[in-house]
């Protein structure tokens, strides 16, 4: 069944590909109509263990990438935005795939899915988002008092090179990554020492501080509802409804894409019961089904 094939994260054959200087990990299987698996905040290509084998089983030829600034790519210094990671899945994908593929994005990842279907249908035939971000950070009008003066004291931490360091070696450590897993995971059982261990590694890097601040004081990039007019390719969107992080009421837009009268088959929703922000780790044994069904009504070429 697909629901049992998994890897560990020692088990996933990684390799190196330069751009712009920098070292992006990124790892490959199976053969097919190609998938690229784009990752969320803070997580790597080794969160979507517990779907590359079923993906390749399934006939495809399975991609996943580390952003650069997080898991094994580079932590370079430098301005973080959702453009400069669309650009990097772009030329990715002129470099190794050069035919149209089906992207596949937690979170963050999600909205980059999205970028890649609206600004570059050349090289997106279909998307999956599982609990979409509705940006890189918040956006000022969508905080309210007392959160935006919090939001706003952390950013302004975060940043600061005296206090900076200090805050985030308190965010990284084991145990504060482990309650926070715990917010936005249903099921603590999915919550393991591979999965603290894959998050808390790449945060130990001389760099990953500054990444982090780049990060978290980024400009919000595109908003989902203005993506999505532009998007004419299959979309699936699997949603967990126990999401703090991104509740279920902000699937509501896609819901209403499924019954658009004027884009007749062109969006799934599937909404998952018991589930938090990351679905397809969490519940691998739902979301590869789905996933995989799906593929199959994808028309081929």
């Amino acid at each position: 069944m697909v629901a049992e094939l998994s890897l560990s994260l020692a088990a996933i054959a990684k390799q190196t590909w330069v751009w712009r200087s920098h070292a992006i990990a990124y790892t490959v299987a199976g053969e097919g109509s190609p998938i690229v698996l784009i990752h969320g905040f803070g997580a790597s290509l080794g969160h979507w263990r517990k779907n590359i084998p079923a993906l390749a089983a399934a006939g495809h030829r399975v991609y996943a990438i580390d952003l650069l600034g997080f898991g094994d790519s580079d932590q370079p210094e430098m301005p973080y935005t959702l453009d400069l990671w669309q650009d990097l899945l772009a030329d990715f994908w002129s470099e190794f795939i050069n035919t149209p593929a089906i992207y596949v994005g937690n979170s963050i990842g999600g909205l980059l899915t999205l970028m890649m279907l609206a600004n570059h249908p050349d090289k997106a035939s279909a998307g999956a988002v599982l609990n979409c971000a509705g940006g890189l950070n918040h956006r000022p009008e969508e905080l309210r008092p007392p959160l935006n003066w919090v939001m706003g004291a952390f950013t302004w931490l975060v940043s600061s090179p005296q206090v900076g360091p200090i805050v985030f070696n308190q965010v990284r450590r084991k145990g504060r990554i482990r309650s926070s897993l715990k917010q936005v995971y249903r099921d603590s059982a999915a919550i393991t020492d591979e999965l603290v261990e894959m998050i808390y590694t790449p945060a130990c890097k001389p760099t990953a501080q500054k990444v982090f601040a780049s990060i978290v004081t980024a400009p919000p990039g595109p908003k989902p509802d203005d993506l999505l007019p532009q998007i004419t390719q299959p979309l699936l969107v699997l949603w967990g409804e126990n999401d703090p992080w991104t509740p279920i009421k902000g699937a509501e837009i896609y819901r209403k894409l499924v019954e658009d009268v004027a884009r007749p088959g062109k969006v799934t929703f599937h909404s998952i019961p018991d589930t938090g922000h990351c679905p397809h780790d969490e519940r691998p044994e739902v979301v590869n089904p789905l996933l995989i069904d799906w593929l199959g009504t994808l028309p081929e070429g």
